[in-house]
């Protein structure tokens, strides 16, 4: 097809090409199977016993480089030959019209040497003009010849074909001569290809480009077309075209056309700026000031050393969330374990334990593990997630003592600069530095090390003020939530008889507390973007959805102090005590006066109050304990219109418990790389709601089960056994319009009591057995024990 185009294309232009006997270098890549030896022979063709020598050698060397070539294609490189001579040592012998070029056991023909002399020379060729459209195709998957032979001969941009194309084209291009490309913009930023940049600036000049960003030509990962000079021009400043405003928004084609019609995006960029950048990259639509910023300012390590932190080798292993093990071997068996986590500012995110028992021998000595930087260990650090999100999130450690994962890098200044250095981790500036230096979602100690990092010290003492301030402020936000180690007690649990009052004033200090750290964020923006002279490029306003601070939601919230209450019903809260008051180890009742937790552990949720201990009674009894038997009707209102549900308040709470409360709570006690961690496990019989109960993790004892089955299991079957008779015997009085009505009902009944006898069969099986489990095994290995009876998790 490319042969019939070029002709077409000449046919165009000379009616008479045809008959010029002038034919196109237009070749299908041919191959060779390598040459072992060539041994002589008759020299022939008037070639001296010197050429004859020298042509061997190249055509040995010629079929050699041809080897695999089909797999190749045109990334194969091919040493410059005497092509002429070639030719002539290619001509045909007499006898048999053989070479008699030993190929593996195989004779090279004369016919196809002449072959790969046609294609070697055009690959060996140099051009005035290279343009290519070149294959995307990553490294993983390429096929293993081919991954082979790019890391030998391209390995400064082997992680991509359309990179080793852009460094072949560079090749095939002559001095003074001009490649043009579209491709991914993936060399212009990322680190993997830092060593090709490089060599690409060194030796090339960008002249212009047009950088449509993502969604163009089909590409997901962004598309960019430009024209390469194969020579350097020192000073060169190059016109190039941005139609995006960031990296990850994805504009129509035709609004990039507009744009560009417009003459919108244009940027004018000296290339020598871009060594002032750490890594090199392509960053174009940069100011002068920010080109500034890194040449003048020492790199953020100088001051701050950043870390990366070890390898497990087998994160189910060695960590469990913080509330998992029992709460007193924190600290001693497990260590608090920094793992990054979701975007959030200034303070948080510590939700990991890792095994540390005896220096953490067992996570030393395992095989896949990797200990780096263990002399950094528990010391107060500022850390962020080595993924983040658009904008990056950095935090302090505060009081916690943490043993560090490669997940979540730590930076450690001095105790003078530490919040200075935090404030200026999380300011606008930063994030305009991190959006050049790594526009990727990988944030690595690497490259935060290289943050260009400028001490103000007249502004110091303010800077470090705000920034601790914001720290305290993340510090009470993230305490008032009981997935936090600090947890005291919930927020709506206030010294007020009305919950709705107590909703009103924990809403108030919500919206005060991220005002407040808002109104500082914008103030140390304003303060670092005044540092780094950025007050054309930045403005220091926050957005509301970059402050990482929570606001009030009814619904949430209420849902939430329904969490508390259910801990305060098991004993794992107490309204007289702060804090966790049992998560394993010796139970104390004098730390439950107020409120007395269920003395077997096991609470019953039906569909009606069937039990002394049903939940719904406990929580009500809850409500009125905290906020008083006069407003106890009004305050239960309140929770179930904040449950969305109509009807009477207590089945409206109900309802929630049957259907919601479960979920909601394996939401809450969840971490996305860890799945859900339940601490409060519900027995569940089926669909049909049959049997419900739940018991609280730290409080289960090998004879639980047996008591499930037959204090609550056994007396729910004798409930069913007795309304079924009941209704049965009502129907045979009843109306026919009552004994469709009543006819439901018993379908149901019958249902539930089918249901909850294949259930009991079940936790029979289990009863009998007695099952102790290990609370450090945390919940993904114990809930598996009983999987058959539980509510299925994920």
């Amino acid at each position: 097809l490319s042969y019939f185009a070029v002709m077409m294309k000449a046919r165009q232009y000379d009616r008479r090409f045809f008959t010029r006997k002038v034919q196109p270098h237009v070749y299908a890549i041919e191959e060779s199977n390598g040459i072992t030896s060539a041994p002589m022979h008759d020299m022939g063709l008037n070639l001296s016993q010197e050429e004859y020598g020298l042509a061997v050698k190249q055509a040995m060397r010629l079929v050699e480089e041809m080897h695999d070539a089909k797999e190749y294609g045109s990334i194969i490189r091919v040493t410059p030959c005497d092509w002429d001579l070639l030719r002539r040592f290619a001509v045909p012998r007499e006898e048999e019209g053989q070479l008699h070029l030993d190929v593996h056991g195989e004779i090279e023909t004369s016919a196809r040497l002449q072959v790969l002399i046609n294609i070697g020379e055009t690959l060996a060729q140099r051009y005035h003009a290279v343009v290519t459209n070149p294959p995307y195709m990553g490294a993983n998957g390429m096929f293993t010849t081919l991954n082979s032979y790019i890391k030998k001969n391209y390995p400064d941009s082997k992680n991509d074909l359309s990179t080793v194309f852009m460094e072949q084209t560079m090749f095939l291009c002559a001095k003074n001569g001009y490649v043009a490309m579209i491709n991914i913009p993936v060399w212009m930023f990322l680190t993997s290809y830092e060593k090709l940049r490089g060599k690409l600036l060194r030796k090339s000049t960008i002249t212009s480009m047009v950088h449509p960003g993502r969604g163009i030509f089909g590409s997901d990962f962004g598309t960019t077309t430009f024209i390469l000079l194969n020579t350097t021009i020192p000073g060169y400043r190059g016109n190039y075209r941005r139609l995006f405003d960031a990296q990850v928004e994805v504009k129509s084609s035709e609004q990039r056309e507009i744009q560009f019609l417009q003459g919108k995006g244009s940027c004018v960029a000296r290339q020598d700026n871009y060594f002032n950048i750490p890594g090199n990259p392509i960053a174009y639509w940069v100011s002068n000031a920010v080109y500034s910023a890194f040449s003048t300012s020492p790199n953020l390590y100088s001051s701050a050393p950043t870390k990366m932190g070890l390898t497990t080798g087998d994160n189910n292993l060695f960590l469990k969330l913080w509330y998992e093990v029992p709460n007193w071997k924190i600290g001693s068996k497990f260590q608090f374990y920094n793992k990054g986590g979701e975007f959030r500012r200034w303070y948080g995110n510590i939700s990991y334990v890792i095994n540390w028992e005896n220096n953490g021998y067992a996570v030393r000595n395992f095989k896949g593990s990797t200990i780096r930087n263990d002399e950094y260990y528990f010391k107060k650090c500022i850390s962020w997630g080595l993924i983040t999100s658009s904008i990056s999130s950095f935090r302090s450690t505060g009081e916690y003592s943490c043993v560090f994962g490669d997940a979540g890098p730590g930076c450690f200044p001095t105790p003078e600069e530490f919040y200075y250095t935090l404030a200026f981790l999380n300011s606008k500036p930063t994030d305009l530095f991190l959006s050049i230096m790594n526009p990727t979602i990988n944030l690595s100690s690497g490259v935060t090390a290289l943050l260009p990092y400028r001490v103000d010290r007249t502004h110091l003492a303010e800077i470090s003020s705000l920034s601790k301030e914001n720290e305290q402020l993340s510090h009470d936000d993230w305490d008032s939530f009981e997935t936090s180690w600090g947890f005291s007690r919930h927020p709506l649990c206030r010294h007020m008889n009305s919950i709705e009052k107590a909703f009103e004033a924990w809403s108030e200090e919500c919206q005060e507390r991220f005002n407040r750290i808002r109104s500082n964020e914008e103030s140390l923006n304003q303060l670092f973007i005044n540092i780094y002279g950025l007050q054309e490029e930045l403005s220091p306003r926050v957005e509301e959805k970059d402050v990482s601070v929570r606001l009030a939601d009814l619904q949430r919230d209420i849902r939430s102090f329904i969490s508390y209450a259910v801990g305060c019903i098991f004993g794992r809260y107490s309204i007289d005590v702060d804090g966790i008051v049992f998560a394993g180890g010796e139970w104390n009742d004098q730390n439950y006066r107020s409120f007395v937790p269920d003395k077997d552990n096991i609470i019953p949720i039906c569909d009606d109050e069937y039990f002394e201990d049903d939940i719904v009674g406990r929580f009500v009894r809850f409500v009125e304990v905290v906020f008083g038997k006069e407003t106890l009707e009004e305050n239960l209102r309140f929770i179930a219109e904040a449950l969305g549900g109509n009807g009477p308040s207590r089945d409206v709470i109900r309802s929630y418990f049957i259907n919601d409360f479960y979920s909601d709570h394996c939401a809450v006690y969840s971490v996305t790389s860890s799945g859900k961690r339940p601490i409060y496990w519900l027995f569940d019989s089926g669909k049909k709601n049959g049997f419900k109960c739940l018991i609280y993790m730290h409080r289960y004892q090998p004879d639980t089960i047996a008591r499930i089955r037959t204090d609550y299991v056994h007396e729910q079957q004798s409930r069913y056994r007795t309304a079924i008779a009941d209704l049965e015997q009502r129907m045979g009085d009843a109306s026919t319009s009552e004994r469709v009505k009543l006819s439901k009902q018993l379908a149901k009944l019958q249902a539930q009591a089918e249901e909850i006898r294949v259930y009991e069969e079940k936790i029979h099986h289990l009863a009998d057995q007695m099952i102790k489990i290990d609370l450090d095994d945390g919940v993904k290995h114990n809930y598996e024990i009983f999987k058959d009876v539980l509510a299925k998790i994920k």
